[in-house]
């Protein structure tokens, strides 16, 4: 057995290790979790053309010069976590943090151009990536890393922590326990446990084709549009369910509090929503990034 055998199965090994210990990474640690990005991307797919995901499946074939082997792009699901997974490497990926939240204070009047200093925010990066998806002279696996952090950012604005903000970075400083089970954050129980609970009625799933009344009213808007959302949602709703209060602006928020079931079941439906508005928006950039060029479009009108 020769040295690059030797070498190229240790780096197999590693990599195996790697992944088995990503699964145990927690919560808070990706926006959304792992199952409710990988849920947006699965409702996009189901709500596109097969062009586009034939498309898609052509860019995901350069997956191994971007140099992540650790995160793995294989899929568009893999896609939907991709962000999350490569800023394990702070040294080469540090710089992208601030790219995945543009939190807003929900005390004062809502601001859509703060909090954005040089494009360093979930909004412009979204826009960012969908221009760089579609500009077919750029190299592939350019417009495959924006496909990524387009897909994984598109599904960030719609958690409405990543917009709302109480003085307390998107409900991460707000001890919170989701109704028995204690230790979370306001911030980590909507990022798993609430959504992932939203999701998971096989009786009504959320990865399946939409009519096109329900995409009339679930998709549409632009990324600024949906961040102002997730931040009325998060002042309307997630910080006064939380805390029991009506007006969560009048007084300082103690810095614990717990969600009943009562709370939980009245979070669930809005959770599920954020969820299904992501992946039918991200299957709108995906057909705008992808669509025919002038000259196509012309020619097949002419059939």
């Amino acid at each position: 057995m020769g040295y690059r055998t030797i070498r190229n199965g240790a780096l197999s090994a590693l990599a195996g290790l790697a992944a088995l210990l990503a699964l145990f990474l927690p919560v808070q640690a990706s926006a959304w979790g792992f199952y409710a990005h990988r849920q947006t991307a699965a409702i996009a797919l189901a709500n596109v053309s097969p062009e586009v995901r034939a498309k898609v499946q052509r860019l995901l074939a350069y997956e191994k010069q971007l140099g992540t082997p650790l995160c793995p792009l294989k899929r568009l699901e893999d896609a939907a976590v991709w962000a999350d997974c490569v800023r394990g490497e702070g040294w080469r990926w540090g710089y992208t943090a601030a790219w995945h939240y543009r939190t807003a204070p929900i005390c004062e009047t809502f601001n859509p151009r703060a909090n954005c200093a040089g494009g360093a925010c979930v909004t412009a990066q979204i826009t960012r990536a969908h221009r760089v998806l579609a500009d077919e002279s750029l190299p592939a696996p350019v417009r495959l890393e924006a496909l990524a952090f387009m897909v994984h950012f598109a599904g960030d604005v719609h958690m409405p922590l990543h917009s709302g903000d109480n003085e307390d970075r998107g409900g991460n400083d707000r001890e919170a326990a989701y109704g028995i089970k204690p230790g979370l954050n306001l911030h980590s129980i909507w990022d798993g446990p609430l959504a992932e609970r939203a999701i998971s009625d096989p009786a009504d799933p959320v990865v399946r084709r939409y009519t096109p009344a329900e995409r009339a009213e679930l998709a549409g808007g632009t990324p600024d549009d949906w961040g102002r959302e997730s931040w009325e949602i998060a002042r309307s709703f997630v910080y006064p369910t939380a805390f029991d209060a009506e007006d969560v602006c009048a007084a300082p928020l103690p810095e614990s509090t717990a969600l009943s079931q009562e709370d939980i079941t009245r979070g669930v439906p809005i959770a599920k929503r954020r969820v299904q508005q992501a992946g039918l928006r991200i299957a709108d950039l995906l057909t705008t990034a992808f669509a025919p060029g002038p000259l196509v479009v012309e020619e097949e009108r002419r059939r």
